[in-house]
Order: structure tokens, then sequence, then C-alpha cells
């Protein structure tokens, strides 16, 4: 099976898992896994941080992260096509007492400032409002197609962000994706959050984990939340072992974009098949099949039955994600099972 419903289904390559054999343990709840320390501390510098913490998953990274940042009872600012918004199951509203107020994405992930300000009552003493206390961003932002936010955008957003008195959180589950296709450190595109979380388990090829840096101060809680949520993990050093290795790796990311591009590219040669090459900006393709009778869930399930999995990410539109698990030899059998599909019909 080529596997391109997500970077997600990577598996641990064979220096993590000598890695992992190898690794030393200790009791993280205590923190003294020394493995964990070292990941965390690396992590931190890489984003230029004060401090980090070792997560089981990304969704408990930005829930623990909102509920340190953001009071019962106040308001956090979110895009409507934010993983944080759709995917991540409400937690901050369910476990933090806290509000999600969507705003729309534009098709470049922004979220428009003029809509930001809106977040904010025009009087603040006023008790019936709920004031915000966070602004959150997503870079890359995923359901946009992997696109890139700008530093002019995210400077701009940390502007309005100190002139209300409110913090910033960056969901950058693949913001390594992010550094690799502008060619810039991690820490650069970390600057203008207080806050951030990274997935080790998507393109990084960790099995298990995500990371949250910040300020000391700040990380301190996220522990604590960490904690409440059941995440403290014991001998975890297993799983910060592969995490380590990982980040000495990020830079092969760029062989992911060369193939997703080489997939769009390729895409954009069949009948019955729109999407916009132009758009591909790191791991990730959106297209739509136009092609008459087609479903997105006909074709999904089609391509499967001739092994391709593919997965449908909102609106009709399908999603192609590529991965250290796919090659280039991968990405042209994928086009020719496309091909094949739309050549014999929805009827087949």
């Amino acid at each position: 099976m080529i596997e391109l419903r997500s970077d997600t289904f990577t598996l641990p390559t064979p220096a993590m898992l000598r890695a992992m054999g190898q690794a030393r343990l200790g009791d993280d709840v205590y923190g003294e896994d020394p493995t964990v320390r070292e990941l965390e501390e690396k992590a931190a510098q890489l984003l230029g941080k004060e401090a980090g913490c070792l997560m089981p998953s990304g969704t408990m990274a930005n829930l623990a992260s909102i509920m340190t940042h953001a009071p019962r009872g106040s308001k956090v600012l979110v895009g409507t096509e934010s993983d944080i918004y759709v995917y991540e199951a409400g937690g901050a509203s369910v476990c933090g007492g806290v509000v999600y107020e969507p705003v729309v994405n534009r098709p470049d992930g922004t979220l428009p400032l003029a809509d930001l300000r809106a977040g904010f009552p025009d009087d603040p003493e006023d008790p019936q409002f709920a004031l915000p206390s966070l602004i959150c961003l997503e870079n890359t932002q995923n359901r946009c197609g992997g696109v890139l936010l700008s530093f002019e955008y995210q400077r701009e957003v940390r502007e309005l962000a100190d002139e209300r008195g409110i913090g910033v959180h960056l969901d950058g589950a693949r913001i390594f994706n992010a550094a690799v296709a502008l060619g810039r450190p991690p820490a650069d595109l970390a600057q203008y959050a207080d806050s951030v979380q990274f997935c080790l388990s998507k393109g990084l090829s960790a099995p298990i984990g995500s990371m949250v840096v910040g300020s000391a101060d700040f990380v301190r809680g996220v522990r604590r939340v960490r904690k409440m949520l059941g995440g403290g993990m014991r001998q975890a050093g297993l799983l910060a072992a592969a995490g380590l290795v990982a980040l000495d790796d990020y830079e092969r990311l760029a062989e992911d974009h060369d193939n997703a591009l080489r997939l769009a590219k390729g895409l954009a040669d069949i009948d019955g098949i729109t999407v916009d090459p132009d758009a591909v900006q790191t791991n990730i393709v959106m297209f739509r099949v136009t092609a008459p009778g087609f479903t997105w869930q006909i074709f999904a399930d089609a391509a499967a039955r001739q092994g391709l999995a593919i997965a449908e990410l909102g609106h009709g539109r399908l999603r192609a994600v590529t991965h250290r698990g796919v090659d280039s030899a991968d990405i042209d059998a994928a086009l020719t099972v496309v091909r094949r599909v739309i050549a014999q019909g929805a009827e087949a």
C-alpha cells in the first residue's frame, strides 16, 4: 500500500530503534529521565525558547498550552480551519472552561487582523463578554494545504497581541517542514510566539510524542496540566531517544517537499483531477476529483483497492501527504493508480 493519508504513518528509522534500545532511563514524572531532559533542552534550543516539555500527543500539547495561557471563562481566538478547532475534540472548553472564538482562515492560512480585533469587546469591563486571553496560529496550516505563514504576518499578530496584553500560541505541528521550506532556522519561525507545540511523530518520523516549548515559568505550568490530564510518563526516555534522532535529521524533510510537488504536477496532467501545483509549499497536496460520477469517497475507495491510501480533508477535498515512507518511485506508482481509477470510471 502506498500510504499518503498522513505523515503520522511514518515508522521509526533503524537509527531511532537503536537509540531507543540504548537510551538512559529514569522516572520522568520525577524529572529524572536523562534522555527526556536532553530532548527537552534540545527542542527548546532549536526553537529559541527557555524550556521544553515532552507530551504524549500534539492534541495534549495544544490543550495543555491553552489551559496554561488562558483562565477559565476567557476565550481563545482560533482559525476555523485550525486543527485545534476542528480535530481536537473541543478540549479547551471541556477541560479548561475556555471558549473558542473561531475566525475564518484566508486561503493562505492567515486570520485577518481586522477579524482578530473584532474578537475583543468594545467594553472590556462589561461582564457579559468573555475576554480574549490567547491567539492561536498554525504553521504550517494543515487544512489550507500545508501553507506557510509569513514572518511579516506573524509579527503583526504579535504586535496586536502585545497591544491587547494577551499571548500567542503557535501550533507548529509541522514547523520543521516550514523551516526547511523557508530555509530558516526553526527559532526564526517561533520568535513571535510565546509558546510552540510541534510533533515528533509526523514528518520527523518518531513513533510517539510532541513537544511544548516556551518560557521556564510557562513550561512549569504545562507540566502541571500534563499531570492533571494523565500525560505524565515514567521511563519516557525510550520515546525521547527517537525524538533526539529525529531532530538531528529534520533537513531531510526537503525530500518530502520535492515528492509533494512531483505528485501535484503529475496530478495536474490528469483529466478529471483539479490541483494547483503552485499552491504546494511543503508536504501536503490538496486536490479534487472532478471526473463525472465520482465523489471523493468513491475515488478514495477505488484507489485503496488498487493500493493507494488517500484521505478527505474537508469541503470535498482530498489530501495527499508525503513523508519518509514514500519515495519518488512510490509517487509515480500513485499517479499510475490515479490515472487507472479515473480511466476505469466511478462504476468500476
